[in-house]
C-alpha cells in the first residue's frame, strides 16, 4: 500500500516558489479606459496573472483586480517597471493619445532585449480601422469577407495611418528574436457590451426616451465589424497562453450587422423602436461622440477572424454579434451603469398626502408618476386614436382596441366613473409596460388598495391566453415594486386636513366630506382584514417603509423626504447632460446677475434715500442757522440802539468840544490833551 509523502516545509516552499515562477506579471496601459479595464478584469479572474497598469484619467470604481497602479510616472521609471513584466499590453483602440507611448514602450523594450531575464510578450490591441480603406477581394462579389490571412492587403482609414504604422513597427520588432521578445497585433472590431463605449450615445438616447426616435447618421447600410469586450479579452488571454506563431490577428465576431440594424435593435430593446435617418455631418454636432468614434461608426467592412477560430477554443459571449444578443447586452448596459428601474407603490388612507409625496419622489428620481385618473384617461385617448385611425385592413389590434374601449366606457358609466378591478388592472399593466416605466421606473400613486388588486397586478398568475401569460410573466418580473411606502395618520388629522383644503383643491380632487369618511372607514376595515396589501408585498420580500404623518407642513418637509430618499437610495439615472449642465449654469449665472442687479438697485436706492435725508437735514440746519442769525442780529440791533443813544447824548457832545478845544490850542501831544479834557469834562463826574 502506497503512502503519501508528508508536506515538509522544504517541499511546501518549493511549491510556493514554483507557483510564483509560473505567475506572469501582466502590464496594461490606461486601465481607466473601457476596453483596457475589462481586459484587466478578465485576466484577473484567471489564475496565474499578476496585473499592473497605468491610469490616465479619473478612476470611477475600485481597482482591486490590480496588484499595482502607476500614476504620473516618468518614462524612465515606467520602462524599468515594464522590464519587470512578462506580458505588456498596449491598447490603442480607443484613444489616439496612447500611440506615442505604445511606440516608445515597444522600442524601449526592443532596445533592452539583452537585459531581459526571461522571454517577454508585447501585445498591441489595435482597431479594424486600419482595414477601413481596403479594397474588396472581388469587385463583383462584395459579400466576400477579408480575413487576417491577407492582413498585408489592409489599408487604413486616412485618420488611422499612424495606427497602421505602429502595427507594422510592432510586428517588425517581434521578428528580431522571437523566443526572447514576441510581439502580436490584435485588430479589434468596434467593442460593445458591459456598459458600452462607442455605442453608448445610442443606448443612452434610447434609455432616456426624451427623443421619440434614435438617429442613424448616413444611410446606415454600412457593415460594422464588432466584438464583445469580454470576447476581446478572451482573445488576448489566448494569445498570452498559447503564444501562436502568427503575429497578426483579427478579433471580430461572426456578425455582419449594418449600422441601421444595430441602432434599430438598440431602440427596440430600450426605446420606442423608431429610428430616423440624418446626414452624416450632423454626427459632428453630438458632444458625446469623438471624431475617432464618428469615423469608426462610418466604417463599412466585411471581416472574418480566420486565425482565432483556427488557433483558439474561445468561450464566446456573443459569437453571433450584437443584434442577436441584444437582450444580454442591454442587461449588461443597465447593470454596469446602475440604470435599473426604481419601482414603488405609495399607499395610505384618503387625504394623507400620497400624491404630494409621490410627486416629490418622481421629481427627485425622474420616475413616471402614475395616478389612476391619468392612466385611465391616457389609455382611453390612445384607444380612441387607434379606433379613429385604423390601418387599411382592420387587424386584430383594431378589434381588440375597439372592444376594450367599449368595455372601459361601459364600466365607467355603470360605476359612476370608476373602473371595475379587472379593467383597471389591464389599464395599469399596459401603463407599466411602457418604456419610461421599464427603463426609469415608476411611482404608483394610491394603488393597489386591496390584496386582490395587488395580486391581479403583480402576481405571475394570469387567466389569459398562453401568449399573454408569458408576456405578463416576463412583465411582472420587471415591474414588481422594490418598495412599498405606507403613509398613515390619525382620523382626526385626516378630517381636519380635508376641511382645511383650499376650495380649488377640494374641487379638483372631487372631495366630499361624507365620501372621504366612507373611504376612510373602508380603508380601516381593509387594514384589519386577514389579507392586506402589506401582506402581499411582504410575501414578495418587498421593502416596506411606514411613515406617520402628524402635520400638513410635514408632508413637504425636508426631513420627511430625506428619510424616504435615504431608504430608496441614490437616483439610478444619468447625471445632467452637457446641455442640461450648461442650461443650469446659465440659469445660475442669470440668477447671480439678477441678484447682483437687484443688490445694485437696492444700494442705489439706499444711497438716493440717504442723499435725500442728508439734503433734508442740511436744509433744516441751514434754515435753523438763518433763524439763529436773524435772532442774533435782532438782539444785536436792540442792544446797540441803547449804546448809540447813550453815546449820542453823553459822549459825542463832550468829545466834539474836546476836539474843538484841541484844534484851537494846538498842543504838542493832542492825544494827551484830549484825554485830560475828557477826564475833566466827563458828564458822569459829580
Amino acid at each position: 500500500m502506497a503512502t503519501e509523502t508528508p508536506h515538509t516545509p522544504a517541499k511546501m516552499a518549493a511549491e510556493v516558489m514554483e507557483r510564483e515562477q509560473s505567475t506572469k506579471t501582466v502590464f496594461i496601459n490606461d486601465v481607466a479606459s473601457y476596453s483596457s479595464k475589462w481586459i484587466a478584469k478578465f485576466l484577473s479572474e484567471s489564475s496565474g496573472f499578476h496585473l499592473v497598469g497605468t491610469v490616465c484619467g479619473p478612476l470611477e470604481e475600485d481597482t482591486a483586480y490590480l496588484q499595482d497602479l502607476y500614476t504620473n510616472i516618468k518614462q524612465d521609471v515606467l520602462l524599468s517597471k515594464l522590464m519587470q513584466c512578462d506580458v505588456i499590453i498596449y491598447n490603442i483602440s480607443q484613444h489616439a493619445e496612447q500611440l506615442e507611448e505604445a511606440l516608445w514602450a515597444v522600442t524601449g523594450l526592443h532596445d533592452k532585449m539583452s537585459l531581459f531575464t526571461g522571454p517577454k510578450t508585447f501585445i498591441l490591441v489595435s482597431t479594424v480601422m486600419t482595414w477601413a480603406g481596403s479594397k474588396p477581394l472581388d469587385p463583383d462579389d462584395l459579400e466576400l469577407p477579408l480575413t487576417d490571412v491577407m492582413y498585408w492587403r489592409r489599408r487604413a482609414h486616412p485618420n488611422f495611418k499612424h495606427h497602421i504604422d505602429l502595427e507594422k513597427r510592432v510586428v517588425k520588432m517581434g521578428k528580431t528574436n522571437r523566443k526572447l521578445f514576441s510581439t502580436y497585433v490584435v485588430a479589434s472590431g468596434l467593442q460593445y457590451g458591459m456598459g458600452e463605449q462607442i455605442f453608448h450615445f445610442f443606448f443612452k438616447t434610447s434609455w432616456l426616451g426624451v427623443e421619440q426616435s434614435v438617429p442613424v447618421f448616413g444611410e446606415g447600410k454600412n457593415i460594422i465589424p464588432t466584438i464583445h469586450v469580454k470576447d476581446l479579452a478572451s482573445v488576448v488571454h489566448n494569445v498570452i497562453e498559447h503564444q501562436p506563431k502568427l503575429y497578426y490577428l483579427l478579433a471580430v465576431d461572426q456578425s455582419k450587422n449594418t449600422m441601421e440594424e444595430i441602432i434599430k435593435a438598440v431602440s427596440s430593446a430600450l426605446g420606442s423602436g423608431e429610428i430616423r435617418k440624418k446626414e452624416s455631418e450632423e454626427s459632428f454636432l453630438i458632444r458625446d461622440l469623438s471624431v475617432m468614434e464618428i469615423d469608426s461608426l462610418q466604417v463599412n467592412l466585411r471581416l472574418e477572424a480566420a486565425h482565432i477560430n483556427e488557433l483558439f477554443s474561445i468561450n464566446w459571449s456573443c459569437e453571433t454579434g450584437m443584434v442577436e444578443n441584444m437582450e444580454r447586452v442591454v442587461d449588461e448596459f443597465r447593470n454596469n451603469r446602475q440604470l435599473l428601474p426604481l419601482c414603488l407603490c405609495v399607499v395610505g388612507p384618503p387625504a394623507v398626502g400620497k400624491t404630494t409625496v409621490s410627486k416629490l419622489i418622481s421629481e427627485h428620481y425622474k420616475l413616471c408618476h402614475i395616478t389612476l385618473k391619468e392612466a385611465i384617461a391616457e389609455t382611453i385617448a390612445n384607444l380612441e386614436f387607434v379606433v379613429k385611425n385604423p390601418d387599411s385592413e382592420k387587424n386584430d389590434d383594431y378589434y381588440t382596441a375597439e372592444e376594450l374601449l367599449l368595455n372601459l366606457k361601459e364600466s365607467m358609466e355603470k360605476n359612476g366613473g370608476v373602473l371595475e378591478d379587472h379593467l383597471l388592472i389591464k389599464v395599469l399593466k399596459q401603463k407599466l409596460m411602457s418604456r419610461p416605466c421599464k427603463n426609469q421606473g415608476f411611482v404608483l400613486d394610491g394603488f393597489p388598495e386591496t390584496h386582490r388588486q395587488a395580486s391581479g397586478l403583480f402576481s405571475d398568475e394570469d387567466n389569459e391566453s398562453e401568449n399573454d401569460t408569458s408576456l405578463t410573466s416576463s412583465h411582472t418580473k420587471r415591474t414588481i415594486p422594490e418598495f412599498l411606502l405606507v403613509l398613515d395618520a390619525s382620523d382626526s388629522f385626516l378630517k381636519d386636513r380635508v376641511l382645511n383644503l383650499p376650495e380649488k383643491v377640494f374641487q379638483e380632487l372631487n372631495y366630499e366630506i361624507d365620501d372621504v369618511l366612507q373611504r376612510l372607514n373602508r380603508y380601516r376595515k381593509r387594514s384589519m382584514a386577514q389579507e392586506t396589501v402589506i401582506n402581499f408585498f411582504d410575501q414578495l420580500d418587498v421593502s416596506l417603509l411606514c411613515l406617520e404623518i402628524t402635520s400638513s407642513s410635514e408632508l413637504e418637509s425636508h426631513q420627511l423626504m430625506q428619510r424616504i430618499f435615504d431608504r430608496l437610495g441614490p437616483p439610478r439615472t444619468y447625471g445632467c447632460s452637457i446641455e442640461e449642465v450648461q442650461q443650469e449654469e446659465r440659469r445660475k449665472e442669470e440668477e447671480r446677475m439678477r441678484r447682483e442687479e437687484q443688490e445694485r438697485a437696492e444700494e442705489e436706492k439706499k444711497k438716493e434715500e440717504e442723499a435725500r435725508h442728508r439734503a433734508a437735514r442740511w436744509e433744516e440746519w441751514t434754515k435753523q442757522l438763518e433763524q439763529e442769525k436773524q435772532r442774533a442780529e435782532e438782539l444785536l440791533e436792540v442792544e446797540t440802539a441803547t449804546a448809540r443813544r447813550y453815546l449820542m447824548e453823553h459822549v459825542m457832545p463832550t468829545l466834539n468840544s474836546g476836539l474843538t478845544e484841541c484844534c484851537m490850542a494846538k498842543p504838542d501831544n493832542p492825544i494827551l490833551f484830549l484825554a485830560n479834557f475828557l477826564l475833566k469834562n466827563n458828564p458822569t463826574n459829580y
